[in-house]
């Protein structure tokens, strides 16, 4: 059977609504929220600060440090258990491997940046959401970044090659499913992170990667709009 239409009724090129703020926690030294259809991350960034215990330090450079964390009532499908979990703490490796290549940490030797990243919903794509928003907050916290990196899940639903997948196309039960997800460093067209959750075709592969990236482009704008409408206001203000 082929999939002619998805399921929400958008494009097969088509994100959900996106939307991205900067300065949404108080406390932190920089943050930010990044809310693609109903799927929504907040991340938090401290330092860079001392680290303890002293045997985990490197005399070289800063260390970037990442946590991932799923609220119990954020899930689509079942109740979240609370706590670290085998996925929470994969994802966690695969956020700091991929916003490690923007960072230049050379100036906090012994020191640590930590990011921590709360999904209060989600609908698919948390990953991606996580790296958008854990981008923006290191860039609000003022660390020395090359670029913003920028995530996005593409894929093939059945037939179709899709890009942001949501729930309901993950848990599609008609034909096969695969879920790419990828984050670029616009500004070289690095990948920082391509994994892989299904089987395509190397033809398939090619396309969902190419359609990704003209993706990102639109993403990248609405962080950098993120940023600026944040500093421009404080502008404004003083």
């Amino acid at each position: 059977m082929s999939y002619t239409k998805r399921i929400d009724g958008r494009k097969f090129n088509e994100t959900r609504p996106i939307s991205a703020k900067t300065g949404v926690i108080k406390n932190a030294d920089g943050s930010a929220s990044f809310t693609i259809g109903n799927t929504t991350a907040y991340a938090a960034v401290y330092g860079p600060r001392n680290l303890y215990p002293k045997f985990l330090q490197n005399p070289s450079t800063g260390i970037l440090r990442c946590n991932y964390n799923m609220m119990p009532f954020s899930g689509m499908g079942d109740r979240v258990r609370p706590g670290p979990s085998r996925r929470s703490k994969e994802i966690s490796m695969v956020t700091q491997k991929a916003l490690l290549p923007v960072l230049d940490l050379k100036d906090f030797p012994n020191a640590v940046v930590d990011v921590f990243i709360e999904l209060v919903e989600t609908d698919a794509g948390s990953r991606c959401a996580g790296i958008c928003a854990a981008s923006m907050a290191l860039a609000d916290a003022g660390v020395k970044m090359r670029d913003l990196v920028v995530a996005v899940s593409v894929g093939k639903v059945d037939d179709k090659v899709v890009v942001d997948l949501d729930y309901n196309e993950e848990a599609y039960k008609d034909g096969p499913v695969a879920d790419i997800p990828l984050a670029i460093i616009p500004s070289t067209g690095e990948i920082s992170l391509l994994q892989m959750d299904g089987e395509v075709t190397k033809e398939e592969l090619i396309e969902a990667l190419s359609e990704g990236q003209k993706i990102v482009a639109e993403l990248y704008e609405v962080q950098k709009n993120a940023l600026k409408e944040r500093y421009s206001s404080k502008t404004v203000q003083e």
